[in-house]
């Protein structure tokens, strides 16, 4: 059951989200890039207050994805990606994204904040950052 309200528009433009900022961190890293979108609509809090739909999400400007710039998110969604999309949207939650409403692909070591968020922990090249969830406890 889905923990966040969706159309297949919706679980289209997720997928399309996750492959554009993970498709080389494998079916894992994208889910938690969807881990991430799903959290940030769940949230009504810090940066994110008032996202309410995968459009203000994924659009959120600033404070949105760099894929969005780019013409490889544009690309039709593929049918592994969109039932991954739908897995986050269900609920699935991978650590260290469980909680996670950032991440970023740092040159070295992840750092131990971001934003005075704390670093939740790393999967390949992206370093993720969680709320607290007295700041946030609907992603929680």
């Amino acid at each position: 059951m889905a923990v966040i309200k969706t159309n297949s528009s919706d679980v289209r433009t997720l997928a399309r989200l996750m492959r554009a900022e993970a498709e080389g961190e494998g079916e894992l890293g994208m889910l938690m890039v969807g881990n991430v979108g799903v959290n940030r609509i769940l949230g009504d809090c810090l940066d994110f207050k008032n996202i309410r739909s995968m459009d203000d999400m994924v659009f959120q400007s600033p404070g949105g994805f760099e894929a969005t710039q780019k013409g490889y998110f544009y690309q039709r969604a593929r049918d592994r990606d969109i039932r991954l999309a739908q897995r986050a949207i269900n609920g699935e939650r991978t650590w260290p994204a469980s909680n996670a409403l950032w991440f970023f692909r740092p040159a070295g070591d992840c750092p131990a904040t971001w934003y005075n968020q704390q670093n939740t922990g790393r999967f390949k090249a992206h370093c993720f950052f969680a709320p607290s969830g007295e700041d946030c406890p609907s992603v929680y």
